[in-house]
């Protein structure tokens, strides 16, 4: 067998035959299968007639044979030098001559006849035989273009469209268990395995029975967070997109200060604001963006500040998009149940009583709002340039902000489904969309996400009946409680904490598939960078009512579905079916030194070790994955080997506490335009703001520890592959 690898830089970053056309073509894999050479090894003409009595005396403790584990053997040095090597290889099964007698050319012919008859009769046989019956579960090392055409050629936009619509319908449901149903029907019709339900008891924080309020001190004016007066008819008929403008697990109660403007709130801005004012209790006016929302949260506390009202500058949106009136929900829950945290949410565990995460009174508002909060009009462009919101420092804004909601304990679902690999299934590939919460509202999103991850399950199990199977088992997870901030995930990930630590390959997210309709962005692990790569934005942190985001205007024909199922279909056919894993040990090396380039201070103590790290993984992927990635040198256990090398390899980079929002993978940026660790950048915002250097010089220590890690565990591979070549030789 010839086994062809397509290296990264063959492939243009982005891009996809699916952008281009209909068919699928492979980017990231190519396997190419020589059939000449796989027969020609166990050739039909190394068969030899061996007598009784010869057989007996060879293999005289193993009598009994099972002839179906015999498989023909060669010589190391090939056939035909075998029989100039081993001279009695000939002699010892030479017959004398036939004498010649009148009758032997009749039986001859007869037998030669016989043969042909049984010979044609047998090609019928396994000819009717292969084309009728299914063939048995195949290894994907046989997987070839072809076969991923078939699996992802049966996708089709008319049937994503129609099932989207179904889940729509299910939309104004007020149980959460009518859709995990529904989903769990679904897959389970399509042939899933073990499709089934996960069920937590936790903590959600939801609103009140009226909306919140913004009153301003000087003319008395009562707004709703959408900036619509408040009346009485308002708050006996408000709707649920009025309701669900609310920070989940904020402070409840009121608060009546001045309004300071801190723009995107970094340490820079608040570092400028604490020089001019006291901001002791007051109100926080802050745009939501650039930085983990969580982040900035906690600097304002840390400062003092007693409230914050939040908003989406429109200067920060597509020209295309207006949400000025636009309400939305955020949660500031950083993941899982608030009341068992560290731990899963399961019948007998302690429970915390953490109605609020925060001690910020905290209120999502419209740009409009805030745009009669500080006496102007909206936003407006001069000269194609937008004229960003802005509260001016000489003026005064006294508010009184009211805030009501309510803790309850509920039960969040989420729906899990199986399909089991074949050479390696305990190896997962987790792929996760999440799935409508009835006391939240997400949008369309969820119906899109679950659309999508069922057209994939479907154009899988087409191909499983046939009799194919992926070499790693591929777990359909989703997720409930998903807008309170990952609740259903997270409880799961808990409760399953040491089995996915061991086995969990990857995690593939189709949470937000269609966001819009102009560019494709999608975002992995360093590791996975030859498979995809890009940036993450901090705007999706908010979650808008589903009349702001209708997929149906976004995706009128469902093309982009398609274009993003199969997508996301062929990058999690590659980490499945490939028999060394997609992942690239010198991406990270290269990762890290990326990192430490610019004008940082204090980096230069990490050059040295981050050139060791590179030097080690240079090695490993020349030594190790060169040999793996061919079929000639390869060895299953060595192969296994080094997939656990490379499942694992990106661990050393996690670290214990993460500032809140920040990724626990140092190597993650927080957005595509930064290139430098985040935990350092932040030491540096934040040793500006005081007189020590402490909080950088751990963080330093951190990224060193890392690093460092890597390195001994690259090094640790390549030693224990070496003391396997020392050991056969």
């Amino acid at each position: 067998m010839a086994y062809q690898k397509v290296n990264a830089d063959q492939r243009a970053p982005g891009h996809s035959q699916y952008l281009d056309n209909d068919d699928l073509q492979a980017t990231a894999l190519d396997l190419e299968w020589d059939m000449e050479k796989e027969l020609e090894e166990p050739g039909f003409d190394q068969f030899q007639l061996d007598s009784a009595e010869n057989q007996n005396l060879e293999h005289a403790e193993t009598a009994d044979l099972n002839l179906d584990s015999i498989q023909p053997a060669t010589s190391p040095k090939g056939r035909f030098q075998r029989l100039q090597e081993e001279s009695d290889y000939i002699t010892h099964y030479a017959r004398s001559a036939p004498k010649s007698n009148p009758c032997n050319f009749c039986r001859l012919l007869k037998i030669f006849c016989t043969a042909i008859i049984l010979f044609i009769f047998g090609i019928l046989i396994g000819y009717y035989a292969h084309k009728n019956c299914p063939s048995n579960a195949t290894s994907s090392g046989t997987l070839d273009l072809q076969l991923y055409q078939e699996i992802l050629k049966t996708i089709q936009a008319e049937d994503i469209k129609k099932s989207f619509r179904n889940l729509i319908q299910l939309y104004k449901s007020e149980d959460d268990m009518e859709i995990s149903k529904k989903i769990k029907i679904q897959w389970t019709s399509l042939g899933l395995e073990d499709v089934q339900f996960v069920n937590y008891s936790v903590l959600l924080n939801l609103p009140g029975p009226a909306p919140s309020s913004v009153t301003l001190s000087s003319s008395g004016q009562c707004f709703h967070p959408d900036g619509q007066p408040c009346s009485e008819e308002a708050r006996k008929h408000s709707s649920q997109d009025l309701l669900y403008s609310y920070a989940a697990y904020s402070a409840k109660g009121t608060l009546k200060a001045e309004v300071i403007d801190v723009s995107y709130g970094n340490a820079d801005d608040l570092k400028r604001i604490k020089k001019m004012k006291n901001v002791t209790n007051r109100i926080a006016l802050l745009k939501l963006g650039r930085l983990p929302l969580l982040y900035k949260l906690s600097l304002l506390e840390k400062a003092g500040f007693g409230g914050v009202l939040l908003y989406i500058d429109p200067c920060d949106l597509p020209k295309t998009t207006n949400l000025s009136y636009d309400t939305f929900m955020v949660s500031l829950n950083p993941g899982g149940d608030p009341s068992t945290p560290g731990y899963p949410s399961i019948d007998g565990s302690f429970r915390q009583n953490r109605s609020n995460l925060t001690s910020l009174l905290v209120q999502p508002v419209s740009a409009s709002l805030i745009a009669k909060l500080i006496s102007s009009p909206k936003a407006t462009t001069t000269n194609n340039a937008c004229t960003p919101l802005e509260l001016p420092n000489n003026e005064e804004r006294i508010v009184n902000m009211q805030i009501q909601t309510v803790t309850k304990f509920k039960t969040v679902t989420n729906v899990v489904g199986y399909l089991k690999g074949l050479t390696s299934p305990d190896r997962y590939i987790l792929v996760g969309s999440r799935h409508h919460t009835a006391y939240s509202y997400n949008g369309q999103e969820w119906a899109s996400s679950t659309a999508i991850i069922t057209a994939f399950i479907r154009a899988l199990m087409l191909r499983v009946k046939r009799g194919w199977r992926p070499d790693r088992t591929i777990v359909f997870c989703s997720w409930g409680g998903t807008a309170f901030g990952n609740i259903g995930s997270y409880e799961w990930g808990e409760d399953f904490k040491k089995v996915l630590q061991r086995n969990v390959v990857a995690y593939v997210s189709l949470h937000s598939p269609i966001r819009g309709n102009s560019s494709l962005y999608s975002v992995a692990s360093p590791s996975l960078q030859q498979l995809v790569a890009e940036g993450p934005s901090f705007l999706f942190e908010a979650l808008f009512p589903k009349h702001t985001t209708k997929i149906e205007e976004l995706d009128p024909f469902f093309n982009l579905h398609e274009t993003i199922t199969k997508l996301s279909g062929e990058v999690i056919l590659q980490i499945a079916n490939e028999p060394v894993l997609p992942f690239n040990a010198l991406d990270i090396a290269l990762e890290v030194q990326n990192s430490l380039k610019g004008d940082q201070p204090n980096t230069p103590q990490l050059l040295a070790p981050a050139s060791r790290l590179r030097e080690s993984t240079e090695l490993f992927q020349s030594d190790e994955m060169r040999p793996a990635n061919d079929p000639k040198e390869r060895a299953p256990i060595r192969v296994r080997m080094l997939n656990d090398i490379l499942q694992d390899m990106e661990k050393s980079f996690l670290v214990q506490h993460a500032p809140p929002g920040f990724y626990r993978n140092i190597l993650y940026h927080l957005d595509g335009k930064t290139s430098q660790f985040s935990i350092l950048l932040e030491a540096w915002e934040h040793c500006k703001s005081l007189a020590s250097n402490e909080t950088l010089q751990e963080a330093l220590s951190e990224v060193l520890n890392s690093i460092n890690a890597a390195q001994v565990y690259f090094k640790a591979g390549l030693d224990v592959f070496e003391s396997i070549l020392v050991g056969k030789n």
